[in-house]
């Protein structure tokens, strides 16, 4: 059985925003995180789940990118684009992390060590995007333009 047929492309995705992937699918296979390192594929908006969840119930499934979570520790990563930093800025909710953080990262559909995909990489390398998350994280929640409704 192939690596990708195992853990799906969506990790397979994941491994490659690793400079070494092998070296995540080895820190997987001992059953332990692989620390990715944002800033070349993509960027870490952290909020709370306690903030995070009634604002990711906003955004329409086509919509949403990988959020790795902490439920336990009240913690949502985010993946977004990497010119989310300034979008996001003025969102008191939203912790932007710089380019160069890592990021402790389980496979999809695995919970390890407390953290889990609440929306899984799906290998398409689809980011949230940072308009929809900052208006999910408005006082209206984020609402479609109407030519988008169509």
């Amino acid at each position: 059985m192939s690596v990708a047929t195992k853990y799906g492309a969506g990790d397979t995705w994941l491994a490659n925003c690793h400079t070494r992937p092998a070296d995540v699918w080895k820190a997987w296979h001992s059953g332990a995180l692989a620390p990715i390192v944002s800033g070349a594929h993509w960027l870490v908006a952290e909020t709370s789940v306690s903030h995070g969840m009634p604002a990711a119930a906003r955004i329409r499934e086509e919509q949403r990118g990988p959020v790795l979570i902490d439920p336990y520790g009240d913690v949502a990563w985010w993946l977004v684009p990497l010119d989310a930093a300034e979008e996001l800025a003025d969102v008191r909710q939203i912790r932007m992390r710089h380019a160069g953080w890592t990021l402790r990262c389980p496979p999809s559909g695995r919970e390890m060590e407390r953290l889990q995909w609440l929306w899984d990489p799906n290998g398409s390398g689809h980011l949230t995007d940072p308009a929809v998350l900052a208006a999910a994280f408005g006082p209206g929640g984020y609402r479609p333009r109407t030519e988008d409704q169509a």
